[in-house]
């Protein structure tokens, strides 16, 4: 009886282990497609979520957007999916779900993802100064005194130099141009022919960023928080340490492995026509194709550009379900499609750990080293978002969020540039989620 009683000890605790070895690994099951289900299906209320097909209408209709697409997902489901009004106003084309936007902003994060990629790979560590892989960034400088009659200036030298960290975290110190709040580096920037993100010339982001390594800083790293062309220059050191261009490491290590189909710098000619044309906001015209206001950038850039300029911190065009695929991907801790592109604490660090301290000017919410995350404070603000949510968005008004703690990542495309509408809708879109 005593050897039959072990014998049984013996198999539990090897059937045990098992177990435990087993929920330390991820399966194939545990990163599905997506795939549409019913909003019960995924534990959310149907009749509930349906009330965001009249709060997206009544933007349309008051003139707010041309047209608007959504997409929400749970638990790996898609439990909504849709476009309304039109694509193009001026031929009544009306708008489909799988229309194109420039994603601007939003791909922050994808070229964040490709340094942590290469930081798991050994290649890259956080805390290497830039100018490891970037020798023009060696000395910064920051900004000390300047002249706004011809835009000279003097510098102070920079207490430390400007590391990985700094830049996936905008702490680096480092502007944009046209849409920098501030005027002094706007001056700087423009002389030197800085661009934003996009271009339809024929120049390459390295030569850009050479130029941009060599200009004053806007504050010590380390000790603002400043968004700006940092994201830049992370894309140009993607290139530097792959090897690749920036557009080839995301075909070949995020893109095709994940199943975006849709994502691109510079489109096909199969799929431009799918590209929705940017509109503005005019107060006698109302809306208007193109762009109404001091934005220096052609709107047809993903089409007429010279598809040389890879611009890691807004050049990107795509959909809202290969966004989506993006974001369950990190849901899921870094693996979709039975391809793991990050580990599960990589993922942790990369997209829910304090790396802005109090830089960051909302007090509701921290940066990580890709997004803007909620804290507690931002939890108790409303009814939308879970502490860890973590989101952002785009310049063309667009916007996404992803929440860990209720599996759930929605993306909300818009195609305007300026619009007074944009933050508004996108707060509502998240509380008809949440609600």
């Amino acid at each position: 009886m005593m050897n039959l009683r072990l014998f049984f000890r013996s198999i539990a605790l090897v059937v045990f282990s098992t177990l435990s070895l087993y929920s330390q690994i991820d399966t194939k099951q545990a990163a599905p497609l997506l795939s549409a289900t019913t909003p019960e299906a995924a534990g959310m209320d149907a009749k509930r979520l349906s009330r965001l097909d009249g709060i997206i209408q009544s933007y349309i209709d008051k003139g707010a957007f041309p047209g608007v697409a959504a997409i929400v997902v749970r638990n790996s489901k898609i439990v909504y999916h849709k476009a309304f009004g039109k694509a193009d106003l001026e031929s009544n084309k009306p708008l489909s779900k799988d229309a194109i936007y420039r994603i601007a902003s939003m791909t922050k994060a994808i070229t964040s993802l490709a340094v942590m990629m290469l930081h798991e790979e050994g290649k890259i560590m956080l805390d290497d100064p830039i100018s490891k892989y970037i020798p023009e960034f060696t000395k910064p400088v920051v900004l000390d005194q300047f002249n706004p009659k011809d835009s000279s200036y003097t510098t102070v030298p920079a207490k430390r130099e400007i590391s990985v960290r700094h830049l996936l975290s905008h702490t680096s110190g480092i502007n944009y141009n046209v849409i920098a709040n501030d005027e002094r580096m706007r001056a700087i920037y423009t002389k030197a022919s800085i661009l934003d993100a996009f271009s339809t010339e024929n120049v390459k982001i390295g030569d850009k960023i050479k130029v941009l390594a060599k200009l004053p800083l806007n504050h010590q790293p380390g000790e603002k928080w400043t968004y700006g062309l940092s994201i830049d220059v992370l894309g140009y050191l993607v290139e530097v340490v792959s090897g690749m261009t920036l557009a080839q490491y995301f075909e070949k290590h995020i893109f095709e492995p994940l199943g975006m189909k849709d994502t691109y710098f510079y489109l096909p000619d199969s799929k431009k026509d799918r590209l929705v044309p940017l509109y503005s906001e005019d107060k006698e015209k109302g809306l208007v194709k193109g762009t109404t206001n001091s934005l220096a950038v052609n709107p047809d850039f993903p089409i007429t550009g010279a598809k040389t300029y890879y611009s890691g911190g807004g050049g990107l065009s795509s959909t809202a379900y290969d966004y989506a695929i993006f974001l369950q991907m990190l849901l899921n801790g870094g693996i979709y499609n039975d391809k793991r592109l990050l580990s599960r604490r990589g993922v942790e660090l990369f997209t829910n750990t304090n790396q802005s301290g109090t830089l960051f000017p909302d007090p509701r919410s921290y940066f990580s080293l890709g997004f803007r995350v909620i804290n507690e404070a931002g939890r108790a603000n409303d009814l939308y978002s879970s502490v860890g949510t973590f989101s952002w968005g785009g310049a063309f008004s667009t916007h996404y969020f992803a929440d860990p703690k209720e599996k759930i990542c929605a993306v909300l495309m818009k195609q305007m540039w300026p619009t007074s509408y944009g933050g508004e809708l996108d707060q509502k879109f998240d509380l008809m989620i949440y609600q």
